[in-house]
């Protein structure tokens, strides 16, 4: 039999005699300073086996523990440091930096104001003590510490890029760029100072700059997660979701346990008509931290493009249940009710809109009161737009139930629809949007309206007509059009290009066009069209366009008079047309915006309007198909002796 050589025991450091202390002591500095922790461990430990008690290998111990990430033993090594001398301010400061890593933020800041008491010029402790503040939200404060340090060091990059941080916690953005500019400048290849800089750009709308320094950040630092995601957010923002989605990957891959990242990644793959993708990607975030709200609100939100309706609002209510003062679930449930026809408490939700990021800048903070119902008699009040231009047509037939109360009603829209509104009823003056307004008690958004007079399904106010084309205007296009023998059909089948759902909702010309029978006569009546469909239009005889001659909406409107039926993807131009009593079919997506509902062809705002909406995403085939059958219907209709199609008038 073979005989086992004895174990070969593990290297042992014997303790060295005093005086090799300190060459022992430089060495582990040495190695420290390269970066090889374990080495310098070692050769610290063997210090302290000579010095148990040597207060300064301890706290350097402490730090080879914090930067391995074990920030328990680095709190453990540096309290025994500071036992032994209480009065060193590293000791305390570096203290305070592991118990930050480890989330005891009130003890970390406890650490950095003793470490200050010390050392009231200590730059880097008066800079944690700033990182700590910002952590708990005191951005005054922080910026207070920030300050202090540049003044002691104005070379600290550092503290100069953590203060833009602060500054944009207070909503000081052009302070916070230049802040970022001092940071650049004392060290210019500070990846985090890029990083602020390009938040601060965020933040003063200037995305395409914003990008450009989130690639500095990423040129220096490779591996930084954080900027690969809100360069994806700023990719988002600019409607590049194909783009936004690869930086989300990349953020992921550096980070693979990143919840942001597979949160906003699922907007994106939303965004690209991927939603059960997105969801996977939601359930991803949440599965790596379960309290993650934002993660179930846009949850909901694919649920509903997968018009699971049920399951999005409950995604929704749990998104409510972690952070009950969430305004955008709060939006986000609001939307998904009044697809689903539940008005009344749809209308409620709706109001958290004025606490939403992107809808608190349109809040007027007038002195006068809001009015939401109630006493209006004697009063004036001033309605006033605060959404896209659909929307105005939309909410303004409340108008005249306002008048209806006794109130004299101001009425504030864009520029566009002025003339439009004068003929409205009840109205005493239209005032153009950034116009001196007149005198008023009393005011109250447009979309708040529906929620004032307690709208339900049953009680949409939908008179066939609520808005009229100027007489004389009409007579004008009628000379423009000439007469016809042929059925007209006015054409929308675009609209704004900004719009968070355009691609969902529009269609290009060449998609309509072989959908369109001969027999009538076509007529595009949007006033802007992209650059392709230009070019098509340019070569198609068969369609007249005035869109170059529509001066506003009234235009539009007497254009419109002249029209036997109107066919619009779901733009201004349905709402107007339908406003006006004409016949309209408007062209939906398999989830539409909310006001059309589900599940039904007629609209209870629009009698006159006629939906035809998507079976499947992206089915705009399947509509093209029975719009096209029904033209036929309509074209052999009008062929009949007095069956031709009956214009509406001004």
């Amino acid at each position: 039999m073979s005989r086992r050589s004895p174990p070969i025991p593990p290297r042992r450091v014997a303790a060295p005699p005093p005086a090799a202390v300190a060459g022992l002591l430089r060495q582990a500095l040495a190695e420290h300073r390269q970066g090889r922790l374990e080495e310098a461990k070692r050769l610290y430990e063997a210090v302290l086996k000579v010095q148990p008690g040597n207060a300064d290998v301890l706290h350097l111990l402490g730090v080879v523990a914090a930067q391995g990430g074990d920030h328990r033993l680095a709190v453990s090594l540096m309290d025994r440091a500071i036992a032994a001398n209480p009065d060193n301010a590293a000791f305390h400061s570096n203290r305070g930096n592991a118990l930050k890593d480890l989330g005891r933020l009130d003890e970390a800041l406890a650490a950095y104001e003793r470490a200050v008491a010390l050392k009231p010029d200590y730059a880097d402790a008066l800079s944690n003590r700033g990182n700590v503040l910002l952590d708990l939200g005191r951005f005054d404060a922080a910026l207070a510490s920030y300050d202090q340090a540049v003044a002691l060091a104005p070379g600290h990059a550092k503290a100069h890029s953590n203060r833009a941080a602060a500054l944009l916690g207070l909503g000081r953005a052009e302070l916070a760029l230049a802040s970022c500019d001092r940071a650049i400048a004392c060290q210019p290849d500070y990846a985090e100072a890029y990083f602020n800089r390009a938040n601060a750009l965020v933040r003063l709308g200037r995305l395409d700059e914003a990008l450009a320094a989130y690639a500095g950040a990423l040129a220096r630092k490779p591996d930084y997660a954080q900027a690969h995601c809100n360069r994806g957010n700023v990719l988002l923002d600019l409607e590049r979701p194909d783009e936004a989605l690869a930086s989300y990957d990349r953020a992921i891959a550096v980070r693979p346990g990143y919840a942001e990242a597979y949160s906003n990644r699922g907007v994106a793959l939303n965004d690209l008509g991927r939603p059960d993708e997105a969801l996977a990607s939601y359930d991803k975030a949440i599965a790596l931290r379960p309290d993650y709200a934002e993660a179930y609100s846009n949850r909901g939100n694919a649920l509903k493009a997968m018009s699971r309706l049920d399951a999005a609002l409950a995604s929704y209510d749990r998104a409510i249940a972690l952070r009950p003062d969430y305004a955008e679930a709060h939006w986000n449930k609001s939307l998904a009710l009044l697809l689903t026809g539940e008005l009344a408490s749809g209308w409620r939700e709706y109001e958290w809109r004025w606490r939403r990021e992107k809808d608190a800048p349109r809040q007027r903070h007038f002195s006068q009161p809001v009015w939401l119902g109630g006493e209006a008699a004697g009063r004036t009040i001033l309605l006033h737009a605060e959404q896209g231009l659909g929307d105005t047509i939309q909410f303004c037939r409340y108008a005249p139930r306002v008048a209806e109360l006794g109130a004299r009603v101001i009425l504030e829209v864009p520029g566009a629809l002025v003339d439009l509104m004068r003929g409205l009823p009840g109205v005493a003056d239209v005032v153009a949007a950034g116009a001196a307004l007149p005198a008023f008690d009393r005011h109250c958004p447009l979309m708040s309206l529906p929620l004032a007079f307690g709208t339900t399904l049953a009680g949409v106010p939908s008179a066939p007509r609520y808005l009229y084309a100027d007489s004389a205007r009409v007579a004008e296009w009628h000379d423009r059009l000439g007469p016809s023998g042929q059925p007209r059909v006015g054409l929308a089948w675009s609209g704004n290009t900004a719009h968070k759902q355009d691609r969902n909702r529009t269609l290009a010309l060449d998609t309509l066009l072989p959908y369109l029978p001969e027999g009538c006569e076509y007529v595009c009546i949007q006033k802007e069209l992209r650059a392709a469909d230009r070019a098509i239009l340019a070569g198609h005889g068969g369609m007249r366009f005035f869109g170059d001659e529509l001066r506003d909406f009234a235009d539009t409107a007497a254009l419109c008079a002249q029209l036997d039926v109107v066919i619009s993807v779901d733009t201004s131009v349905a709402h107007l047309a339908a406003a006006l009593g004409k016949e309209t079919w408007i062209l939906l997506p398999q989830v539409p915006d909310w006001r059309w509902l589900l599940g039904r062809d007629d609209s209870p705002w629009y009698p006159s309007a006629r939906l035809y909406r998507q079976t499947g995403a992206g089915d705009w085939a399947g509509v093209l198909a029975r719009l096209q059958g029904d033209l036929r219907v309509r074209l052999a209709a009008a062929r009949e002796p007095g069956l031709a199609a009956n214009k509406t008038g001004g």
